[in-house]
């Protein structure tokens, strides 16, 4: 009896130090940067727009390099291959995204909530 009672706890200490061990994790350099000890963004890159064409497809911008020597990189990414579409020197400020497109819960909402103007 004693021997099923030491397995339970310690069945229950091993759950407990899973979540306790990846919050420890999470706050190492080496669990913070994905890997290597460096930092997440040591490399200078920063997304500063993206664009979803199709569920594959996207144009990204990002900006890559250091104070003067910044610049962006526009870059269409599908499912196998990644090409530079344009470049140039890094602007100000990030781009004004538009107002993103409505769901389709929304549509479907303001559908529902416009009176039928026909018989």
């Amino acid at each position: 009896m004693a021997s099923g009672f030491t397995s339970l706890l310690w069945f229950v200490a091993v759950i407990v130090m899973i979540p306790v061990a990846l919050w420890l994790l999470k706050r190492t350099p080496l669990g913070a940067s994905g890997g290597f000890g460096a930092p997440a963004n040591a490399a200078g890159l920063r997304s500063v727009a993206t664009l979803a064409l199709s569920p594959s497809q996207r144009i990204i911008t990002i900006e890559v390099g250091h104070g003067a020597q910044r610049q962006w990189l526009v870059l269409g990414v599908t499912a196998q291959h990644i090409s530079t579409l344009h470049s140039m020197a890094a602007q100000g400020e990030a781009p004004v995204a538009s107002a993103p497109a409505p769901t389709f819960s929304q549509l479907l909402g303001k559908l529902r909530r416009e009176p039928q103007g026909r018989a």
